[in-house]
């Protein structure tokens, strides 16, 4: 799959992925995985379907992972584009790549976020008013 945007194109082909922009960003800038080892970053893109987006000399710009079944749930995470590529339209192109995903079409989707929940909307994503009393956590600190 490739989609080309406005100077840009996003694929699944995990072959352009450039694991050091993927580790940089998500271990150093997100406030979601800050810290996570290269080692966890590595094994996390062999064990799910990835989105990289890309310049037109693939450089890599952007980033999502999704972990699922493909039969039921589908969970998006790891979606960032960097800092000095926003405000281009890229990550609801990157969502638009996700949600018309053909083996993810009739999944379920699930995502966290703290700041974006007017992008992940316009995509079909709702707030679930009961989601603290249903949702529940076991964290790496539990091991």
């Amino acid at each position: 799959m490739k989609l080309d945007y406005n100077g840009y194109f996003i694929t699944d082909r995990k072959n352009l992925l450039s694991v050091s922009v993927i580790h940089g960003y998500l271990s150093e800038e997100s406030y979601w995985a800050r810290g996570r080892p290269r080692e966890a970053v590595v094994k996390s893109i062999e064990n799910s379907l990835c989105f990289g987006v890309y310049t037109k000399e693939e450089n890599q710009v952007g980033f999502s992972r999704l972990i699922t079944d493909w039969a039921t749930t589908y969970y998006i995470c790891d979606l960032f584009i960097l800092p000095a590529h926003r405000r281009r339209g890229l990550s609801k192109k990157l969502m638009q790549c996700i949600v018309d995903y053909p083996e993810l079409r009739g999944l379920s989707g699930l995502l966290l976020t703290r700041d974006a929940h007017g992008l992940y909307r316009q995509f079909g994503f709702s707030d679930a008013e009961d989601v603290q009393a249903r949702f529940m956590l076991r964290s790496r600190s539990s091991n």
